[in-house]
C-alpha cells in the first residue's frame, strides 16, 4: 500500500482528492458567496462554454510562449558565455539577480507605455523565465565532476572538448529542471501583463473583467485553469527530460 501512494501519479490523485473535500466542507463552513463550491464552479466552466475559455486561454498561451521562448533562449545564451568564459561568471549572476529583483508590477507599465499590452504581457513572461533558466544553467555547468574533466585531459582533450563531452552533458539535467520550474513563470509573466490593460483577449483580461462583475464563479474558474495548464506543461516538459536525459535518473538514484 505505501509503495503504492509513493507512486507519483496515485499520490498527486490522491492529493487532488482530498483537495477537493477539503475545499468543500470548507465551503460549507464559511457559506461565503465570494468562495463557491467545486459543484459551483464547474457549472460555470460549462455555462461559459468551451469558446470563451478557448478564446482567452489561447490568447495568454500564445504570450507566455513567446516569452519562454525569448526568455530561455537568452538565459541559454549568456550561461553557455560563461562556459565560455568563466570569467564573466560574476557578472552574470549579478545580472540575473538584479532581473529577479525587478517588480514585475512597477516595470510592466512602463514597458506597456512603450511598447503596448501585448509587448508588456511577453515582456513580463520572458522577465519571469530568465532567472530560473539562467541560475539552473550555471550550476548545472559546474555539475561536471574533476574526474570526468582529468579523464579528458588526460586522453589528450582540450578545454572546448571537455565542454563538449563532458560540461554540456553535465548540465542538461539541470537546465531541463529549470525549463520545467519556468513553465508557470512564463504564464504568470503572461496573465499580469495582461492585467496591466492594452489587451483585448487572455486569462487576465477574463479575470479582470470577472472581478469587476462581481463573478467569482469565473474567478476560481480561471484561475484553476491556469493551474492546471502550468501543471500540465510542467508534467511535459518533465517527460521530455526523461527522455533525452536517462542517465539523469541513474545518477539521481
Amino acid at each position: 500500500m505505501r509503495e503504492a501512494l509513493g507512486h507519483p501519479w496515485i499520490g498527486g490523485t490522491v492529493g487532488i482528492v482530498l483537495l477537493i473535500v477539503v475545499w468543500t466542507i470548507a465551503t460549507s463552513l464559511l457559506d461565503s458567496t465570494s468562495f463557491p463550491t467545486p459543484a459551483a464552479v464547474a457549472s460555470s466552466v460549462v455555462r461559459d462554454g468551451w469558446g470563451f475559455y478557448w478564446t482567452n486561454l489561447s490568447a495568454s498561451l500564445s504570450r507566455a510562449g513567446q516569452g519562454y521562448l525569448w526568455g530561455n533562449l537568452i538565459a541559454l545564451f549568456i550561461a553557455g558565455s560563461v562556459l565560455v568564459l568563466p570569467r564573466l561568471e560574476e557578472l552574470v549572476t549579478q545580472l540575473g539577480v538584479i532581473s529577479n529583483c525587478l517588480p514585475i508590477i512597477a516595470v510592466g507599465p512602463i514597458i506597456m507605455a512603450i511598447f503596448g499590452g501585448t509587448a508588456s504581457a511577453v515582456f513580463l513572461a520572458a522577465l519571469l523565465v530568465f532567472f530560473t533558466t539562467l541560475v539552473g544553467s550555471l550550476l548545472g555547468m559546474k555539475a561536471a565532476t574533476p574526474t570526468a574533466l582529468d579523464l579528458v585531459r588526460a586522453y589528450g582533450g582540450g578545454r572546448w572538448t571537455q565542454i563538449r563531452k563532458v560540461r554540456l552533458m553535465a548540465a542538461v539535467p539541470a537546465i531541463v529542471t529549470a525549463l520545467q520550474i519556468a513553465i508557470p513563470g512564463a504564464l504568470l509573466g503572461a496573465i499580469v501583463g495582461e492585467y496591466l490593460g492594452g489587451i483585448d483577449q487572455g486569462i487576465g483580461v477574463a479575470l479582470n473583467a470577472a472581478q469587476r462583475q462581481i463573478m467569482p464563479d469565473r474567478v476560481w474558474a480561471l484561475s484553476i485553469i491556469a493551474g492546471l495548464i502550468s501543471l500540465a506543461g510542467y508534467g511535459l516538459v518533465a517527460l521530455i527530460g526523461r527522455l533525452l536525459t536517462p542517465w539523469a535518473k541513474e545518477v539521481r538514484a
